[in-house]
């Protein structure tokens, strides 16, 4: 159905250089004639709503941590009431597509905008100006001075036209957009569980050799480490503050390439689709990486976000950079830290608040230096990290090559929300032809479906 859409019978001139041709039955408005600003306040008997790229506005957990990193402030009395249909705005990151229609009513940030929105249907309204080419000129709509953070001015966003079509074609739009999400997603998901026992296997087969090494019928001994049980007769025990040690330089300039850590993909350069543009104010201070140290985000090192760097750069000053002094091959130490029951002993060992995912826990140098992990000769790492390569090609290979399916799948539903909600496709017919009653269609905010596959480094945004 959807390889069978068409374009409008008739196009008129939008008179908007990035919209282009509408079609002939759509108004064209400024976004001034369709909202009205609110400022009601003091009302903290109201849930409490957040607006994120990625979900639009969604009421938020007063409890979760791990929902949004931003506290919450004891007073909420200064808070915008935003009533259910209202349009919010984060200004800050209008132009990441921080916005969308409020869901019920609630209160949000004295920073957002809020606005009464005149559209016959939210969705749409929502869907439209959330599309990649809305953004993108809420971006030209938006300015400062700061690295990433530019504020929409109300001037020009009161200038961007909006596309109103009919009232029944909204709803069409709407219904369309649903069921093709709702089965883009399902084909997601299906390939993220098929990731995630690829994934498994990985780690199994990891897990093995760097406690085990390369071969089953090797000698083994007992660790005396209750949570490192048996290990390899001729492996030694080691504290991990004898194999590695912190190292602090930062960078005076902030010129140096910004890296980024990531679950699935090591440490990389902060650009590309992967990540979001960089919050600070300035990189100065930042910490400076040199290949052959190992990097660790201490928030994260529960769940294997520690790598050994092949790069120069820098990264959060909330990092540990590490330096090794002891007789161990770095890329088989980062696998080893990334192994199953080392990630467990990670997280037994890190403090803070909440508890594992829902909370905010560190793992401090001082205990992660105490630690005791079992290594092999270094001849021995080299080895295993050769046989792994060889093990693990084709599991890898399989991985990529999903992670590539799904990036076309996202890639193709921006694609088709973008091209729909700005009539370049005409899908009136193909609504009417979808059946009517229950399913399980997804919203169509939901674009961008949060995943917890992908763990970025939160610290790179600064405020």
């Amino acid at each position: 159905m959807m390889a069978g859409l068409k374009p409008y019978a008739a196009y008129k001139d939008s008179g908007s250089s990035w919209l282009a041709q509408v079609p002939t039955h759509w108004e064209v408005r400024a976004l001034r004639t369709l909202i009205r600003p609110r400022n009601e306040r003091n009302r903290i008997d109201m849930p409490l709503l957040s607006v994120a790229r990625e979900k639009g506005v969604f009421v938020r957990s007063m409890t979760d941590a791990s929902e949004n990193h931003n506290v919450i402030p004891l007073d909420l009395s200064n808070y915008k009431v935003a009533r259910a249909g209202a349009l919010v705005i984060n200004k800050m990151k209008a132009w990441q597509g921080s916005m969308g229609i409020a869901p019920c009513d609630g209160i949000v940030s004295p920073a957002y905008y809020v606005y009464d929105f005149d559209i016959a249907n939210g969705k749409f309204g929502q869907a439209l100006l959330r599309s990649k080419p809305y953004v993108a000129h809420f971006g030209q709509a938006s300015d400062g001075v700061r690295v990433g953070q530019w504020d929409l001015t109300i001037a020009a966003m009161r200038q961007i036209p909006v596309l109103v079509p009919p009232p029944e074609e909204q709803a069409a739009i709407v219904r369309f957009l649903d069921w093709a999400n709702a089965r883009l997603e399902r084909t997601i998901r299906a390939k993220r569980r098929v990731i995630a026992l690829l994934t498994e296997q990985k780690q199994a087969i990891i897990h093995r050799a760097v406690t085990r090494g390369l071969d089953p019928t090797v000698t083994l001994k007992p660790s005396s480490i209750p949570w490192l049980g048996d290990i390899p007769a001729h492996w030694k025990i080691w504290r991990i503050k004898y194999l590695v040690k912190e190292v602090d330089r930062r960078s005076t300039t902030g010129a140096e390439p910004l890296l980024s850590m990531r679950m699935h993909h090591g440490l990389v350069l902060f650009a590309g689709p992967l990540h979001r543009p960089p919050q600070a104010a300035t990189l100065k201070g930042f910490k400076i990486v040199a290949p052959g140290q190992i990097v660790v985000n201490r928030m994260q090192a529960g769940n294997g976000v520690i790598f050994s760097s092949s790069l120069n750069g820098l990264v959060s000053p909330d990092y540990a950079v590490l330096d090794p002094i002891g007789a161990v091959n770095v890329e088989f130490l980062g696998e080893l830290f990334r192994s199953r029951k080392v990630r467990a002993k990670f997280r037994a060992e890190s403090k803070g608040l909440g508890t594992g995912s829902s909370g905010f826990m560190r793992l401090y140098n001082d205990r992660l230096g105490a630690i005791h992990v079992a290594l092999p000769p270094v001849d021995e790492q080299a080895a295993i990290l050769a046989g792994l390569d060889d093990e693990l090609s084709g599991v890898n290979t399989a991985i990529s090559r999903l992670h590539r399916e799904i990036d076309l799948l996202r890639e193709y539903r921006t694609r088709l929300v973008a091209d729909v909600v700005t009539g370049k496709l005409d899908v009136r017919a193909a609504a009417a032809l979808l059946p009517f009653g229950p399913d399980d269609s997804e919203a169509i905010e939901a674009t961008e479906p949060e995943s917890t596959e992908e763990i970025e480094d939160e610290e790179n945004s600064v405020n």
